[in-house]
Formats: structure tokens, C-alpha cells, sequence
């Protein structure tokens, strides 16, 4: 590759490599030689870390939106939309795990309250699958999905900001 110059490593060497390590913390975690550590600042720094990457999601959406929406002919949105709507299957996924390796924690800081929205706010997004994706203006007689999974984007990102708050007290 030119940028940066070098020899890249194929992505699919990237998962295998991650699947044999998951493989292994789990082989390990399962004969007690390695610890997970169900800790609220345990807890705190995943959904940040979450947090953070569905903000940045959202942020390529809401330029996405704003500068490509001319008409809903844009041949790229459906690219933009799909990726976000993959990427908050798989986070909704992992925070239902997370929900039960962290039971503790969420009980004993009282969460559920806020873990039931956050979740319900997941699930909303996960239910929006248009036929055709369209992205125009806000002022358009058609609505731009871009925008609205970014709306949201920003509700679940904005209930594990609230979740991470309350962690940390």
C-alpha cells in the first residue's frame, strides 16, 4: 500500500488472529486461569469505548447527510447506512452479554431503569430496514434515513454517556 507505504496485513489475518485469541482468554477464563473482572470501572470503560465508536459513526452519517444529499439518488448512503446498522446489530449483541457478565454491577449501582431504555433504544433502531435507502434534504418530501439512524445513533450513544455517569458515582 502507498498510504502509509508498506505491506499491509489482509483483514481476514486480523480475525483469525482475534478469534484464536477470544479462543483462548475463553479456553482460559473456563479452567479458572484467567480472570474477568466484573467491576463498575470495568463496565465504565467498555461503554465508553463503545460510546465513542457510535459517535464516530454517527459523525460520518451527519456529513454524509449534509453534503452528498443531493436528491435521494445518493449511491453511496445505502454503504454508509448499512455499516452503521451492522455496527449497532453487533454492539446491541455484545451490550446483552454485557448486561449479564455486569449483573452485578447494573443491580448494585441500579441501572436496570437505564439499561432497559438504552436497550428499547437499540431495539428501535434495529427495526428501521427501508426497501431503499434514501438520503435528501431536510427540507425534501422524503425523509433521509441517514439522518434519522444517526437521531438513532446519538439516543443510544447519549444513555450510555448517562449509564457511565452514574458508574462512576
Amino acid at each position: 500500500g502507498l498510504n502509509p507505504f508498506g505491506p499491509k496485513t489482509p483483514t481476514p489475518s486480523y480475525y483469525r488472529d482475534a478469534v484464536r485469541m477470544l479462543r483462548s482468554f475463553n479456553a482460559r477464563l473456563a479452567t479458572c486461569q484467567a480472570t474477568f473482572d466484573a467491576r463498575a470501572d470495568n463496565l465504565k470503560q467498555y461503554i465508553d469505548r463503545i460510546s465513542s465508536d457510535i459517535g464516530s459513526t454517527s459523525a460520518i452519517l451527519k456529513e454524509r447527510a449534509e453534503n452528498h444529499n443531493n436528491g435521494w439518488f445518493d449511491f453511496r448512503a445505502d454503504d454508509r447506512y448499512w455499516f452503521a446498522y451492522g455496527q449497532l446489530y453487533a454492539y446491541y449483541g455484545l451490550m446483552k452479554g454485557a448486561q449479564a457478565d455486569f449483573e452485578d454491577v447494573i443491580k448494585e449501582k441500579h441501572l436496570q431503569n437505564l439499561w432497559d431504555t438504552m436497550d428499547q433504544q437499540f431495539v428501535s433502531a434495529l427495526a428501521m430496514q427501508p426497501l431503499l435507502i434514501v438520503n435528501s434534504s431536510e427540507q425534501g418530501i422524503f425523509a433521509s434515513h441517514l439522518t434519522t439512524m444517526g437521531f438513532y445513533i446519538l439516543r443510544v450513544r447519549s444513555n450510555m454517556v448517562e449509564i457511565s455517569n452514574v458508574l462512576v458515582q
